[in-house]
């Protein structure tokens, strides 16, 4: 089994920043490709960084210059250093892993599509 948790969320002033991490645990081979997403209230969750395995990454035009992404592979860990937050960055974020390898014993598994559980982030002041 993998699960994937985030942590790092909470209330911050606009122009604050926050980091958040998600953790996958699970006898991990390799992750292809790790993504944050958040979803505003009223509204459909949406891409804000993603990440693969090799370090290429791509952003959300509302995010680029603020929002960094970045991981580690040893560790099967994925973080987002957000700056300069605004009120319209509060969400709640979720952390996505694709194409997860693992290997249990003798046998080989892979886990396409996993979601965390979610971790909210407000700006406010």
């Amino acid at each position: 089994q993998v699960q994937l948790v985030e942590s790092g969320g909470g209330l911050v002033q606009p122009g604050g920043s926050l980091r958040l991490s998600c953790a996958a645990s699970g006898s991990i081979l390799s992750i292809n490709i790790m993504g944050w997403y958040r979803q505003a209230l009223g509204k459909q969750r949406e891409l804000v960084a993603s990440i693969t395995s090799s370090g290429s990454t791509n952003f959300a035009d509302s995010v680029k210059g603020r929002f960094t992404i970045s991981r580690d592979n040893a560790k099967n860990t994925m973080y987002l250093q957000m700056n300069s937050l605004k009120p319209e960055d509060t969400a709640v974020y979720y952390c996505n892993a694709d194409d997860i390898r693992l290997q249990i014993g003798t046998m080989g598994y892979r886990y396409l599509d996993v979601w965390g559980q979610g971790t909210l982030v407000t700006v406010s002041s």
